[in-house]
């Protein structure tokens, strides 16, 4: 059996797996390692759950502990958020044993903290594209790359797709053209072919004539209903524990949260995840979810990739992808690294025509299910989709009602100063009569100056900014 052992890593990275639990590498570590870790470039099609990370962070992590250099020397792109916190909590946990430092480089927070990694030079810079252009476009010109030894892009397919290629290429202008790339993607369309044949020096070719599918220990299956009724069954299912804890993906923002809502009112643990929800909200729902404090998280597709639960029980599409390469990503945050999961999708008539598209995708037949007891039949007591037209008038509402209060706000303030003008007239008066016990002004409001004063200091006080979560 092999072992990581027999990948010929520094002893510090192996005592690493062994703290993980990680008993042995998975078939991406076993074909990735040996090539990366001696130096040459990598082009590796490896499926969500696979293990990739380890694939790519371990030879990274044991080529620069080869020479000790104060300089920022391998740089790590990701799509999302997600993926770039997840790959920065590996690095930490691989690299725990060792002198190196990283950091996670993405928008929604602070750039304060992000610019002092830069400037510490720390050994490792893991970023989303966008958030690192900002970087790299600030007048102090913190960034320096001059030194880097190493680049990879991990979800290489998922960057195109969010539109990413300008940036990355206006990334590659800006660093050394002397570097060993590692490519990794889950699926390698013509773009991405095009794009590895441009940043690759004669790369191990590993797995890229494999076809996308999701990982053996998934057991996937659908449930059939109409649409008004999905809600309905995903709360039978939860109730007769046949999905215990689930990542639920849905298809738009507002489904995400009219779902949420449906399960707090049913009294399901849950909380959201979407492209409108802060940096904040976005780590503490995961946070819950990783903690066991919740049942259900319910996300858009921005979680489908880079998010890594142990022991995730189930998937549930609650609609159905439009891509078959979505519905991989999205099973694939259970059966990770090898283990088993189960993925379940509800389908409406509307949504078997994309249905039928993954199964010819993933050449596999999905079995369909019923839940005994359900009434298929009966009438929801409420509409799942508030119609666009009514969200509308009711965004158009909410903005009238703010733009009333905030007319009513400033006709108020317009009455305050004529009446500060006739209360001062009136202090002015008084004071201009003399006192019956000396002649002196009468009055006191002099005291008002000093501790007016100090409640505009404390008012002018900045705030302080808080640590930054991924440095």
């Amino acid at each position: 059996m092999s072992s990581f052992e027999s990948l010929n890593l520094a002893p510090a990275l192996v005592r690493a797996t062994a703290d993980l639990g990680w008993a042995k590498p998975t078939p991406i570590q076993l074909d990735a390692v040996p090539p990366a870790r001696d130096g040459r470039d990598v082009l590796a099609c490896a499926q969500t759950g696979s293990g990739k990370t380890g694939g790519f962070l371990l030879p990274v992590l044991h080529r620069l502990l080869a020479s000790n250099k104060k300089a920022t020397r391998a740089l790590i792109l990701t799509p999302t958020r997600e993926l770039a916190a997840q790959v920065h909590a590996d690095f930490v946990a691989l690299a725990k044993h060792t002198t190196l430092r990283g950091a996670a480089i993405f928008g929604g927070v602070g750039m304060g903290p992000q610019e002092s990694a830069f400037r510490h030079k720390v050994d490792v810079i893991i970023a989303t594209p966008g958030r690192l252009l900002d970087h790299l476009s600030q007048p102090g010109k913190y960034v320096d790359f001059s030194a880097l030894e190493i680049l990879v892009l991990d979800e290489a397919d998922r960057m195109l797709d969010m539109g990413f290629l300008p940036a990355i290429k206006q990334v590659l202008r800006q660093i050394p053209a002397q570097r060993q790339t590692l490519f990794f993607s889950a699926t390698l369309p013509a773009p991405i072919v095009e794009l590895s044949k441009q940043m690759l020096k004669d790369p191990a070719r590993l797995n890229v004539e494999r076809v996308a599918k999701p990982a053996a220990g998934i057991e996937q299956a659908v449930w059939p209903v109409k649409e008004a009724l999905k809600p309905d069954l995903f709360l039978a299912l939860l109730k007769a524990n046949v999905i215990g804890n689930v990542i639920c993906f849905t298809r738009t923002k507002h489904r995400t949260n009219r779902l949420a809502e449906i399960l707090t009112k049913a009294g399901v643990p849950n909380a959201r995840i979407h492209g409108n929800r802060s940096q904040a909200q976005r780590t503490e729902a995961l946070a819950s979810f990783k903690d066991g404090k919740i049942r259900v998280l319910v996300a858009t597709d921005i979680v489908a990739r880079g998010i890594d639960v142990e022991a995730l029980e189930h998937v549930l599409n609650f609609d159905v992808p439009h891509m078959p390469e979505d519905y991989i990503h999205r099973v694939g945050r259970t059966a990770r690294a090898e283990a088993t999961g189960e993925a379940f999708t509800l389908v409406s008539p509307e949504e078997e025509t994309d249905l039928k598209q993954i199964e010819k995708a993933i050449h596999k037949k999905l079995p369909r299910r019923t839940l005994e007891g359900f009434n298929y039949n009966h009438v929801p007591v409420e509409r799942f989709e508030v119609p666009l037209a009514d969200r509308i008038a009711a965004i158009r509402a909410r903005k009238k009602e703010e733009r009333e209060r905030a007319k009513a706000k400033l006709e108020r303030k317009a009455q305050q100063p004529a009446q500060g003008r006739k209360t001062e007239d009136g202090r002015s008066a008084s004071r201009s009569q003399p006192s019956r016990s000396g002649g002196q002004p009468t009055g006191g409001s002099t005291s008002a100056a000093p501790g007016g004063a100090k409640k505009r200091r404390r008012r002018r006080g900045g705030s302080g900014r808080g640590p930054y979560s991924g440095s």
